[in-house]
């Protein structure tokens, strides 16, 4: 497969409609993956099926029950937003943009709150060390906020836009594919890889619809991938456990 960084000035119609159809198959496709991974470790629990306990063993604190508000109502309004575009309500997107975008400011602040209280009260899947288990959601928020930011900046360059989208709703969906069933055992490179394969299929429509990647994809799905044998590695040094301890106090 052969990338370039540039495309046609503007796309067929064909190709605008396609893409209204697969970025709003995607966010459904994504929605029912978060859902299927948190279904029967969070929303069912609320129903009193099962302790109230996430899977790292944290009590559902009012951080916890926050950050699955946000985190919920991002898929939702994520959803939303696609639809938009699909039925041509373009002025009702750009309204709901304003919502997006605190939103995903809250999704950063809330989440990385959380992943402190968790690395503060011990709080890992079993056998791994929370300082260092503390490496996967910080690095998750981080590059979530480095494509809304991004994104939000290229608003106007549609084509550019609704890739950086994609790719910051990628970046914190691993949460929910470890969650489904028989993943979470396969490790990082397991769910991480999991996780892509929205990547490689947003990818692949890129090329099979223009035979040629976006540049946000090459670059963009590049830092997404690297990061991931990147913050393992750094999460085993001593002075990223000083960090994590550091920022847990």
């Amino acid at each position: 497969m052969t990338a370039t960084v540039t495309g046609p000035p503007s796309a067929p119609a064909t190709i605008v409609a396609r893409d209204r159809l697969f970025y709003s198959g995607m966010a459904i496709a994504m929605a029912v993956t978060v859902f299927a991974g948190f279904l029967p470790t969070y929303y069912l629990r609320l129903l009193g099926d099962g302790p109230t306990t996430t899977i790292n063993g944290l009590a559902f604190t009012p951080m916890v029950r926050l950050h699955a508000v946000i985190f919920s109502g991002w898929v939702l309004l994520f959803v939303a937003q696609t639809t938009f575009i699909a039925s041509h309500r373009v002025k009702l997107h750009q309204r709901a943009g304003i919502a997006g975008g605190v939103f995903a400011a809250a999704m950063v602040v809330v989440g990385m709150a959380t992943a402190t209280e968790a690395t503060a009260r011990g709080s890992a899947p079993p056998g791994i060390d929370p300082l260092s288990f503390f490496a996967i959601p910080f690095f998750d928020m981080t590059l979530f906020a480095v494509f809304i930011t991004t994104a939000l900046w290229n608003r106007r360059i549609k084509d550019t836009h609704k890739r950086l989208m994609l790719l910051a709703y990628i970046s914190i969906l691993t949460a929910a594919v470890a969650r489904l069933p028989g993943v979470l055992p396969l490790g990082p490179f397991g769910f991480y890889g999991l996780t892509f394969v929205f990547l490689v299929v947003a990818i692949a429509y890129d090329y099979l619809s223009r035979r040629h990647v976006h540049r946000v994809y090459v670059w963009g799905g590049a830092l997404l991938v690297m990061s991931v044998p990147g913050r393992l590695l750094l999460s085993e040094t001593a002075a990223w456990k000083a960090f994590a301890a550091f920022v847990a106090r």
